[in-house]
């Protein structure tokens, strides 16, 4: 069928797209790399077709199906879409994504390049194209273009070569591509969902999340609809959360597995239900963990993968813990997971082995810290603990949560930092202690600069007042304005430690006092438990010093790192964490600093973990392999992974 007639066919409501299908996810390089594609008359692939009847069918878009039969893409739908969008200059009603990767296409009929516009190198040289234009004028568009050929004396030699590319242009219309079709009697919603799975399972095309929404989706069309739209909510209060999450916490809740394949077999009702208990089960475990733990937005919200786990163990209770004990109890557990990244690696073994854990009960949460010892051994944070750096550091949100729950205070107006501060110049920064201009001039190196224990949060406005002053100049006003305040903030007061060329021994020293700070706050999440009992068991002790490999070295890395993040955001995949810590499993010590990386991949359940490192030494580089990521050390390689083996 002619690609013309394809696209009059979405016009008509003749061909449409199935409602458990996934949203446009390609990118602009994909996009220019299919008209290439057609303009070279290389092949595209066909495309598959369900041929079903338009009476009770569930399609995407608000555009009514033309009566009788219709067919519904279940493969083909990004390359309808970015054909749609190139020639007719606007998006099928089907749409549902980002219209950027098919707007402002161009083609150069000197150099036969595609591109899209750029102002720089386009405007006022009409050697370039707008495809969309031209295909939208036909024949008319291309008698503009035979002129103003005619009248370019450098052109009009070779006029026939250049009038002979427009044409091959508008030729694209009609291209045929060659369209497969399921039919039958017996092609039930059921059936076809299974083959759209089959089809997309081939390489990495789609998760196991996106492959069970599928099925999802298939019985209950509204389904995608309104996940998103709870996700959305949450988004709106400061969370940012994945379909895949979403759906790793239902699957908690309906089946007490880690594994997709268990929800894939479940009703439709069920499902339903699941989503509701899902819901309010995490609205649940969000309040606590912002509550009594001070984590309140989505940048310290860690350990989120110990959340499915939570959100069963309230489902299991009715929404309703028996005490303070139990839920304080809990959110002890919560916090050490997240402490000790125990589900940055097998996530889903991880999880099988809590939900075992919880399967009774009774027995509340003494399994869960029975699993968490056996995994990790000592559960007492040390001062080593707090010797990471960056946001990106482990132990980063421990310091947020100590400040937002104990008795922290601000150095300016001595108000107290917990949860309810008012006013945009009161949200919280990060402060560096020692300022970072004063340590680079001494020659520190980034990851000294920017250690967690040279960290602590502040108004804004108390941290502009405070600037790049000194603490040996600061520290003095803050005591006398405020007595006490820089000892709530775990500030050494030897003042001898406030002097630059004892910053070394000043980061010690406030180490010592985050982390016994951090074991009073688990003591008393534990009540009346014996702690010695939880937290200690024989175990090696950290190292008294350790490298710290390189994470992000500048402004232009960091704004690569943020552009691939937007990249991926447009592909509906996850964004990476921006320098994430790679600790010892038993001792905590944390060992390198990855520039950007998916420590559940870039499709949870299908691809291994995954970090790009730019410009990082070869220690780095050993870490990650050893800790089983699979790194890039260019952008452009990395790109090539995702769209090669994860997007397409």
């Amino acid at each position: 069928m002619k690609i013309s007639t394809i696209l009059d066919h979405v016009d008509s409501g003749d061909i449409a797209l199935p409602k458990f299908q996934r949203g446009y996810v390609w990118n602009r390089d994909q996009v220019r790399g299919l008209m290439d594609s057609l303009y070279r008359q290389h092949p595209v692939g066909s495309l598959l077709v369900w041929v079903t009847s338009a009476d009770g069918v569930d399609s995407r878009g608000d555009q009514a199906l033309a009566p009788g039969v219709v067919r519904l893409l279940l493969d083909g739908q990004q390359r309808i879409t970015s054909l749609y969008g190139s020639i007719r200059g606007t998006a099928p009603t089907f749409f549902d994504g980002n219209s950027q990767p098919f707007t402002g296409i161009y083609f150069h009929i000197e150099t036969e390049d595609f591109r899209f516009y750029q102002q720089s190198l386009m405007r006022d040289n009409p050697h370039w194209i707008n495809i969309t234009q031209l295909m939208q004028k036909g024949h008319s568009g291309l008698g503009e273009h035979i002129t103003w050929i005619s009248s370019q004396p450098q052109l009009a030699s070779d006029s026939g070569k250049y009038i002979g590319r427009l044409n091959k242009l508008l030729g694209i219309r009609d291209i045929e591509l060659h369209i497969e079709e399921v039919t039958g009697a017996d092609k039930t919603v059921e059936v076809v969902v299974d083959i759209f799975n089959r089809v997309n399972s081939g390489g990495t095309k789609l998760s196991q999340g996106d492959l069970t929404l599928a099925k999802i989706c298939g019985f209950w069309p509204e389904g995608r609809e309104q996940m998103q739209a709870v996700l959305s909510r949450w988004q709106e209060n400061g969370y940012e959360f994945s379909l895949d999450w979403l759906l790793r916490n239902m699957n908690a809740i309906i089946t007490g597995e880690a594994r997709f394949t268990y929800l894939q077999k479940t009703p439709t009702s069920t499902i339903q239900d699941g989503l509701t208990r899902a819901e309010k089960s995490i609205d649940y475990a969000l309040n606590l963990i912002a509550g009594r733990l001070g984590l309140d937005h989505d940048r310290v919200l860690f350990g989120r993968y110990a959340i499915p786990v939570m959100s069963r163990y309230i489902d299991q209770r009715n929404m309703h813990l028996e005490d303070v004990i139990e839920r304080d109890r809990l959110l002890c557990w919560y916090f050490q997971s997240a402490m000790w990244g125990r589900f940055s690696a097998s996530t889903e073994s991880t999880l099988d082995a809590d939900f075992e854990a919880i399967a009774d009960i009774n027995q509340g949460t003494d399994l869960l810290f029975e699993q968490l010892r056996l995994w990790h051994g000592s559960l007492r944070v040390k001062p080593a603990h707090f010797r990471g750096w960056s946001r990106g550091a482990r132990f980063y949100p421990v310091l947020y949560a100590l400040t937002r729950i104990g008795e922290a205070k601000d150095w300016d107006n001595g108000l107290s930092l917990k949860n309810g501060l008012l006013g945009k110049m009161n949200a919280l920064e990060v402060h560096h202690i020692f300022p970072k201009s004063l340590l680079y001039k001494q020659g520190l190196q980034k990851s000294q600069v920017n250690a967690v224990a040279n960290f602590c949060f502040l108004t804004k406005n108390t941290n502009l007042k405070i600037g790049a002053r000194a603490p040996s100049e600061y520290f003095v006003d803050v005591e006398q304005k405020h007595p006490g305040s820089l000892a709530s903030q775990w500030i050494p007061m030897n003042t001898e430690l406030w002097k630059t060329e004892n910053y070394a021994q000043f980061l010690e020293e406030r180490q010592r006092l985050l982390a016994d700070a951090t074991n009073a706050l688990i003591e008393e999440l534990l009540h009346d438990v014996s702690p010695a009992q939880i937290l200690d068991t024989d175990r090696k002790s950290l190292p008294e010093t350790y490298p710290i490999p390189r994470g992000i070295e500048d402004i232009a890395e960091e704004e690569t790192f943020k552009e691939i993040n937007q990249w991926l955001r447009r592909l509906e995949l996850p964004e990476g964490q921006i320098e994430y810590e790679i600790s010892h499993p038993d001792t905590g010590q944390p060992l390198a600093i990855l520039d950007l990386a998916w420590p559940n991949g870039l499709q949870e359940g299908l691809s291994e973990p995954v970090a790009l490192l730019l410009d990082e030494q070869p220690a780095t580089l050993q870490i990650a392999a050893d800790y089983g990521f699979r790194h890039f050390t260019n952008a452009d390689a990395f790109k090539h992974y995702v769209e090669s083996d994860v997007a397409t």
